[in-house]
């Protein structure tokens, strides 16, 4: 039997996803990587789970990629194949990324493929002790796992190059000056943080969570003016929704809506 490298759990709506390689410091080897893909297919296709928490046992997020098991993988040119229940817990495969929101609650050291991954999530929150590097230009190769595109659109061009050329860490201060961050909490508190967020985007109306995430990402991608084109086209089947009908009886009963995602 394999071991549980990533541990999941389900919090009402939420999934946790937990990494859990602690003797490790978390560091990412192939069959890490493939039981994230897994449990981000199982966030995807669940209609009663409708948003992540991904977040790590024992000091660390992750001490990156455990290179000699992905060095084959670079040398092949491809990433690891995926099956169709699984998606890619990057964001780079077309039609295999998660439709669904991914709240990140990050504490210790985060390098590499840990900044990678929170980068094709949604929020970020860090506690007060951690220690952020995409060090990969000291091991003579470069971040292919997105931080190049997504850091630059993030952080702009010259805060992203500062630490994709140098490899410097940056902390978790310095994340929030730059956007990558949301929240910084006391060490301790990046769980209950993180876990409030995704509860609380769980508790909006699914359906409209969704199509904004989608909207969002349609801007990012193909440009604004494909996502602005898609505004009203994309709306009028929500208007149908029961979901609608809900919020609206909400807000004349002035009670919290009970969205149920149809």
């Amino acid at each position: 039997m394999s071991e549980e490298k990533i541990q999941t759990e389900v919090r009402g709506h939420v999934l946790l996803i937990g990494f859990n390689r602690p003797e490790k410091y978390n560091g990412f080897d192939l069959e890490m990587f493939s039981q994230l893909a897994s449990a981000y297919g199982r966030l995807d296709r669940d209609p009663e789970l409708r948003c992540g928490l991904v977040h790590a046992n024992g000091k660390h997020f992750t001490a990156g990629l455990d290179l000699p098991q992905w060095t084959p993988v670079f040398e092949s040119g491809a990433w690891p194949d995926l099956s169709e229940d699984q998606c890619d817990p990057l964001g780079l495969i077309p039609g295999k990324r998660v439709s669904k929101p991914l709240v990140f609650a990050m504490h210790g050291i985060c390098y590499t493929i840990g900044i990678e991954l929170a980068l094709a999530g949604d929020i970020r929150v860090c506690a007060d002790n951690t220690r952020f590097g995409q060090i990969e230009v000291r091991r003579g190769i470069y971040a292919c796992g997105g931080a190049t595109v997504r850091m630059v659109q993030e952080f702009g061009w010259a805060n992203a190059q500062r630490y994709l050329l140098t490899g410097d860490e940056f902390d978790a201060q310095e994340a929030r000056r730059l956007g990558f961050v949301q929240d910084v909490v006391p060490d301790g508190q990046q769980f209950e943080c993180g876990l409030a967020l995704a509860e609380k985007v769980a508790r909006q109306a699914p359906l409209g969570v969704y199509g904004s995430l989608r909207s969002s990402r349609l801007a990012l991608e193909q440009g604004q003016r494909a996502a602005i084109d898609r505004f009203l086209p994309d709306m009028a089947p929500l208007l149908q929704s029961e979901d609608v009908k809900e919020g609206v009886q909400s807000f004349v009963e002035r009670r919290e809506a009970r969205f149920r995602g149809c």
